[in-house]
């Protein structure tokens, strides 16, 4: 989907270039990341602990809480995969029947159906199904760098918002300094890969490494992401950033 900006330009704002690696075209990307998560799903949340050396679930929760989430607010969860990012609304007082979790992946909701019973429907964050003003806010977790279009992606975010409603996207963003990067590389290509290997005994999950590296390393600066929030109509927007790589898009519906 093409959106055009207020000056009339046409406006596709892709996360990363055609990652050839993995699939040969751009047509085939999402078949490729939905059988890859499809897969993989029973493995994420340990692979979620893994990664962060278990502070992912305080994080999340801290994330949340410092964006403004509060008890009483319609949360919508784009690409909830296996509920982590949900259960840290609902651990932050949300509502279990405030919250709606979206996602493009069968597996991914069918884990996050085995932990809590939130109202789960599957579909594409730059499609919602969902009327105007829905909700008062929209997360999504770690799921940027899978869209297709962000400028789509975005404007679709601003449509089902209230106003004054809020974005709140949480990514992992490529380390700047070459150290980081060289050192992130072996422990994201290398080392994890190896770890999923030998105690999931997947090389499934493991591939969904190798894939999760490629974006990371790919993927479009900061700033590109900041613009195209603005250019949806977002008034401010702000990026946090933790740990050197830890991302939070913070945008208010203007």
């Amino acid at each position: 989907m093409i959106h055009k900006t207020s000056n009339g330009l046409e406006l596709k704002v892709a996360p990363h270039p055609t990652l050839t690696e993995f699939y040969s075209a751009p047509s085939e990307r999402a078949r490729y990341v939905n059988e890859l998560f499809d897969r993989a799903a029973r493995d994420y949340d340990w692979l979620s602990g893994a990664m962060s050396f278990g502070t992912d679930r305080p994080y999340r929760r801290r994330a949340l809480q410092q964006a403004g989430l509060k008890p009483g607010m319609r949360v919508l969860d784009v690409a909830t995969g296996t509920g982590l990012v949900a259960q840290a609304a609902l651990d932050s007082g949300i509502a279990q029947m405030d919250v709606i979790g979206l996602d493009a992946s069968r597996g991914m909701l069918e884990e996050n159906r085995k932990h809590r019973a939130l109202q789960l429907i599957q579909g594409l964050g730059e499609t919602l199904p969902f009327r105007d003003s829905t909700f008062d806010f929209v997360i999504m977790g770690y799921a940027l760098r899978h869209v297709n279009d962000l400028a789509s992606l975005f404007v679709e975010f601003d449509r089902v918002l209230r106003k004054p409603g809020q974005v709140l996207i949480l990514e992992i963003s490529r380390p700047t300094s070459r150290l980081g990067f060289i050192v992130m590389r072996f422990y994201m290509q290398k080392l994890l890969p190896y770890l999923v290997r030998s105690a999931r005994r997947s090389q499934e999950t493991a591939r969904l490494m190798k894939y999760y590296w490629a974006t990371i390393a790919e993927c479009v600066p900061p700033a590109s992401i900041l613009s195209a929030l603005s250019t949806a109509g977002f008034r401010p927007v702000e990026r946090k950033i933790y740990a050197g790589i830890l991302s939070e898009y913070v945008a208010m519906k203007g």
